[in-house]
This record gives structure tokens, C-alpha cells and sequence, in this order.
């Protein structure tokens, strides 16, 4: 069967806990399978993730991206001035993007979709800031903190991960809130998210215990979008303020920025493949 791309990359992870052998030969079986076999493989953490010169340089059409949120959002920045398409595949925890773009499939199902010429190649709504771009989301506030023992809990367990979640709980209910610049109301979090209409921003809502409890489970769980939010507003543009610098989530990876910090709605400089 012919392939709407002919020469597929594919960047994964073989140190991640994710990582699956039979995932990784159903991929390239189904590249094979459609005369579009894996030109090359970029197997993180031994291998980089390629630049626009170095696929330009391979010839590749595809990059086939299976690993978590933010790995994925830096080989789409890494793309820019790339011509071909990007193909995330769920690899990571969350798997935010390619849920957004696929819904909740499995991996080989999504690439057979995209060879079989099912998909749709577009550019995707983008934040962009001066500490980094965003594909799916920007978590903004001390809320944050629940991330990291998400993190702790897949990597050591959930014993390890409940010695750190007292600090997380003490980070959402006592520490330096955000708000919208302009806006009296300050929030443990804010949830940014973009859309072709604009950046959408939700207020974390933690009123009471039950709302503290839906929000660690929400966390833990995988999608912190889960648990209690109220709309704040919709722009083409945030600026976000805080008492004190103001931690970051970007696509999963953890960073912190002074305040005030302004968000911006971009376009993806990479197409990406959508088959949902």
C-alpha cells in the first residue's frame, strides 16, 4: 500500500517508562507495510532530537514523535524552517497533544491512520512567551507543585510521592496566588489554553477540601484539567501577575518566570497531522 509520506523519522525514548518494544516494532512494521520504512531513528537519550538542517539534510517528510508532551514541543520548536509534518504518538504520561489531535488511541493505530492519508496536515494554536512556547497548555501558580509529585509517583512510587504531596498541598493553599493583570481576584493556578479563537484562561478553584481532593486526584490522575476551573477570560493576549516569581508548567515541563509575564497566541511555525 502506498504511503502519503515517504520518508518517516521517528524520535523516541528508549529510557522511558513508557517505552514498549512492541510498540516501537508496530511502527516501524506499519512504515514498512506502506513503502515508507523509518529513514532514520532518533532514540533519546543517547541520540538528539533533529534540527530543521538535519532532517532537511535526511530528506525526511514525517517525524513521527513518540514520547511525552514536552519532548514533543521541543522537536516541533527544534522544526522550524522544516517543511514536513509532525506526527505526535502518545509515549509520555499525559499525552496531552495527542489526545488533542488523534483523541485516545494507540499508537499504531494513529500512524496507520496518517499513512493510509486519513490525517489532516495543519498548523496548530501556539502560546508563545519569552521563557518558551506551548502547544497544549501553560499551568500558571503555585498549584504547580502537584506536577511534581505526579513525577515522583511514576518514577519511585506512590510512597515516595506521598512525602512530597504535604508540600504541594501547602504550596496551593498558602503561597503567592496569580491573577489576570487588572483583575482583583487571584487564583493557585491558572490554566492557559490556545485556540483558534484565542488564549483561554480557567482559574484553578479550591474553595474547600473537596475541592483540594478532586484537584490532587485530577493531578495524580494525569489530566489536571480535571478538577474544579472557572473561566476567567479569553484574549489574544495574558498577562499574568503574582507576589512572587511565578511557576510554570509548559506541555509538561516545569519552569518559572518573574512577574508580570505576558502570553501571547501564535501559530505553529511545523504542520502537524491530526486524525481525529
Amino acid at each position: 500500500m502506498t504511503s502519503s509520506f515517504y520518508r518517516p523519522a521517528l524520535v523516541c525514548n528508549s529510557q522511558s517508562g513508557s517505552h514498549d518494544k512492541a510498540v516501537l516494532q508496530a511502527i516501524a512494521a506499519a512504515c514498512h507495510a506502506h513503502g515508507a520504512p523509518l529513514a532514520a531513528t532518533f532514540a533519546l537519550p543517547d541520540d538528539a532530537i533533529p534540527d530543521a538542517a538535519e532532517l532537511d539534510r535526511r530528506g525526511i517528510d514525517l517525524l513521527i514523535v513518540w514520547t511525552g508532551d514536552g519532548t514533543i514541543n521541543a522537536a516541533a520548536t527544534g522544526a522550524t524552517g522544516w517543511d514536513g509534518a509532525i506526527l505526535p504518538l502518545p509515549g509520555g504520561t499525559l499525552n496531552l497533544l495527542s489526545k488533542a489531535l488523534h483523541s485516545d488511541r494507540d499508537a499504531p493505530d494513529i500512524l496507520l491512520d496518517a499513512l493510509r492519508g486519513k490525517g489532516r496536515r495543519r498548523p496548530v494554536p501556539m502560546i508563545r512567551s519569552k521563557d518558551g512556547n506551548a502547544f497544549i497548555t501553560i499551568v500558571a501558580g503555585p498549584a504547580t507543585r502537584w506536577a511534581t509529585v505526579r513525577e515522583t509517583m511514576r518514577q519511585e512510587g506512590l510512597v515516595e510521592a506521598s512525602r512530597s504531596a504535604p508540600d504541594a498541598l501547602d504550596a496551593m493553599l498558602n503561597a503567592p496566588r496569580v491573577r489576570i493583570a487588572g483583575q482583583d481576584r487571584d487564583w493557585p493556578a491558572i490554566i492557559l489554553t490556545p485556540t483558534e479563537q484565542g488564549i483561554r484562561a480557567d482559574g484553578i478553584v479550591a474553595e474547600g477540601s473537596a475541592d483540594i481532593l478532586r484537584h490532587g486526584l485530577a493531578w495524580l490522575g494525569g489530566d489536571f484539567r480535571d478538577g474544579p476551573t472557572e473561566e476567567i477570560t479569553a484574549g489574544e493576549t495574558i498577562i499574568l501577575e503574582g507576589e512572587a516569581p511565578i511557576s510554570l508548567e509548559y506541555d509538561g515541563e516545569l519552569k518559572e518566570t518573574e512577574s508580570p509575564a505576558r502570553f501571547d497566541l501564535a501559530t505553529s511555525a511545523v504542520d502537524f497531522v491530526a486524525t481525529a
